[in-house]
């Protein structure tokens, strides 16, 4: 006798209604802490101008202690002096190591590129599963 399994249409079902609760659990959870990040932001902006102000960078009161830091970032309008700069002084260590996938993936399709591969390459691959909905529900 055959074992008790779900259709394929009940879990295809189901996952869809799973995916439809979190998806609006979701939609709930970012209104609503878009909201409360508005309020936060209201106050932090109080709390930096008394700073500003007051020429200080931290402030401790009964209900705890605030502090203003300097956060910076860096970017460039200009990647061929970047690299030219970075070569010159020897600082690779200044851009993030990370592969672009997108890239690479087109890259290594290229019929011009194939079977080169950069030495050290790592790839983890794995199936996943998409799942619609039937066209016209």
């Amino acid at each position: 006798m055959e074992e008790n399994k779900p259709s394929l249409p009940k879990l295809v079902k189901a996952f869809r209604a799973l995916r439809d609760k979190r998806s609006q659990l979701k939609k709930d959870f970012e209104a609503e802490d878009k909201r409360l990040t508005a309020k936060q932001d209201k106050i932090k902006e109080v709390l930096l101008t008394h700073c500003r102000e007051n020429d200080i960078n931290s402030v401790r009161t009964d209900e705890g202690t605030f502090t203003r830091t300097k956060k910076v970032n860096y970017w460039t309008n200009d990647w061929e002096k970047l690299y030219e700069f970075i070569l010159e002084h020897q600082i690779p260590d200044i851009l993030q190591r990370r592969i672009s996938q997108t890239n690479l993936k087109e890259w290594l399709e290229d019929e011009n590129n194939k079977g080169l591969l950069p030495k050290g390459l790592q790839a983890d691959a794995e199936y996943t599963i998409t799942i619609q909905k039937p066209r016209g529900k």
